[in-house]
């Protein structure tokens, strides 16, 4: 099929058109990805059934090399004829194995099991893989930039019009600060994605009639050969508790409108009469199918019409977390167009770090904007200085002063030194107050300090997030049997008559136990 034949924009205009893009992503957000993932899924609980010598190694490896032959085209396939995607999966492997093997496929699950733990486990590899890292290279980028303006001095703009001044650096830095915190979020809905393993209604019926009473103990097992952890209480219906992934997709949106806001801001610095930054492009770019001279911020108005186009699924994300009683299908279709969302935005983060990577940067224009109101921003600072010393009304007198200056085509300082009473005041003022008085590019505040704390405490919290998910990635892709001797053991201790040290049975925290693999990882 030609890619210009399909319907969604995304797949044949932005995914679908950058090769490099669609491939790190394909494996996540495909529906051929998405089967690799119930793969592994489903051989996680033939893996455990083998250990705890439930099924021969034989049936198992007969299993497990059957899941490897299946393609998402035979599943479907098979789909054509029992209408249920799940069973068809089961169908395809079972046909590849002896009827005692095919008995422990999909032993003790429902299709959610499979469906709803494979969707948290490839968002969380998703996120830590593609998501996190472009992310921290566009933090990386603004760090930068950030940097490099610290002390550039620009008019700050309040409802479009001129307020006082700040730096350049200090306006991107805000964007820094608004985007790690977003990107702590996002890694904090991560660690939080849930699977489960406890068949048609949550209640472990079918598993209990293996393991009457360490059925939950079970569930832990199979959920951490993937890395993964049941909800906080081991309870769910036949669905995962949807809030984990609501909260992601919360994570995503406001990540995504941070996006947004910046895009917007830099487009409006591009404006003709502004003209502080300008979109490198291509000798070669057309901005007007009739006006040559057009060049158009594109990429930042594409950011931001990308982002009108998925904020509202927010609003189907919250829709889903409805299912009745223990599960309908309501959420069955909307939810099958989560991953198109977390394609738009990397594919937004990817093409806003590439474009204010060479965004061009006007000292000279920034200059003249600012001086273009130098006489009226002062009103501020000799306000405040005036007040300080003690001078009744400063506020007061000091607007009355900057609307005389525009009336009469004067400076408001100008008009300051005429009034013997103020200019009493003035003149009691330090040397370094009375500079700023006389240059506005003088009063930036800590707009350079700020800059300069705020990129190095992100630079520094980047370096750790970065050297974590690597981390969890080496851990969880060299799984030990030893890791999960102790739930071995206490699945038969349980079923031998010791209690549960808990009856409620927490689940554990997953990224302290990943901390704890990465150190036994490092010890060896």
């Amino acid at each position: 099929m030609n890619i210009y034949d399909f319907v969604n924009p995304m797949d044949f205009r932005y995914y679908g058109a950058d090769p490099a893009f669609f491939e790190r992503l394909r494996p996540f957000v495909s529906e051929a990805g998405f089967f690799e993932y119930q793969r592994r899924v489903e051989t996680a609980l033939i893996v455990a059934f083998r250990e705890l010598a439930w099924c021969s190694g034989k049936h198992a490896d007969e299993i497990l090399n059957a899941f490897n032959s299946i393609s998402a085209a035979e599943v479907y396939e098979e789909e054509k004829r029992t209408g249920h995607i799940v069973r068809a999966l089961v169908n395809c492997v079972t046909r590849k194995v002896s009827a005692e093997a095919g008995n422990y496929v999909h032993l003790f699950l429902t299709s959610n099991d499979t469906t709803d733990t494979a969707t948290s486990l490839r968002f969380q590899e998703l996120l830590r893989d593609i998501v996190l890292p472009d992310l921290l290279d566009l933090q990386d980028t603004l760090i930068r930039l950030a940097e490099q303006h610290a002390d550039t001095p620009q008019i700050g703009r309040t409802h479009g019009q001129h307020a006082v001044p700040i730096t350049f650096g200090f306006a991107v830095a805000l964007y820094v600060d608004r985007l790690g915190g977003r990107i702590g979020m996002l890694e904090a809905s991560r660690q939080n994605l849930r699977g489960k393993i406890a068949g048609a209604v949550g209640a472990y019926n079918a598993l209990s009639l293996q393991l009457p009473r360490a059925a939950v103990l079970f569930e832990k097992l199979v959920l951490s050969y993937l890395g993964m952890q049941p909800a906080p209480g081991s309870i769910a219906s036949q669905i995962v508790q949807p809030e984990y992934i609501t909260d992601m997709g919360y994570a995503i949106q406001s990540c995504f409108s941070v996006l947004a806001n910046l895009a917007d801001d830099i487009r409006h610095l591009c404006r003709s009469e502004i003209a502080e930054v300008q979109e490198e492009q291509s000798a070669d770019t057309v901005g007007s199918s009739t006006m040559p001279h057009k060049i158009n911020p594109k990429n930042f108005e594409n950011i931001k019409s990308l982002w009108k186009a998925y904020m509202p699924r927010m609003m189907t994300l919250f829709m889903d977390q409805i299912s009745e009683h223990q599960r309908d299908l309501t959420n069955s279709a909307s939810q099958r167009f989560l991953p198109e969302l977390l394609t738009a935005f990397d594919y937004c983060v990817v093409r806003l770090n590439r474009t204010m990577s060479a965004l061009r940067v006007d000292q000279q224009a920034m200059h003249r904007n600012l001086m273009a109101s130098k006489e009226q921003i002062i009103a501020e600072p000799l306000y405040v200085l005036l007040a300080l010393q003690g001078c009744p009304n400063a506020y007061e007198r000091a607007r009355k002063l900057a609307r005389e200056a525009r009336e009469q085509g004067k400076s408001i300082m100008e008009l300051a030194w005429q009034d013997p009473d103020m200019r009493g005041y003035i003149s009691k003022m330090a040397p370094e107050q009375q500079q700023i008085l006389n240059d506005a590019t003088m009063y930036l505040g800590q707009s350079s300090r700020r800059t300069i704390a705020v990129c190095e405490h992100w630079r520094c919290e980047a370096t750790n997030l970065r050297s974590y998910l690597l981390q969890e990635k080496a851990a969880l892709g060299s799984m030990k049997a030893d890791r999960f001797r102790r739930l071995f053991d206490w699945i038969g201790r349980v079923e031998h008559g010791e209690p549960l040290p808990k009856d409620f049975c927490p689940a554990e925290n997953r990224k302290e136990f990943l901390e704890e693999w990465i150190m036994k990882s490092d010890d060896n």
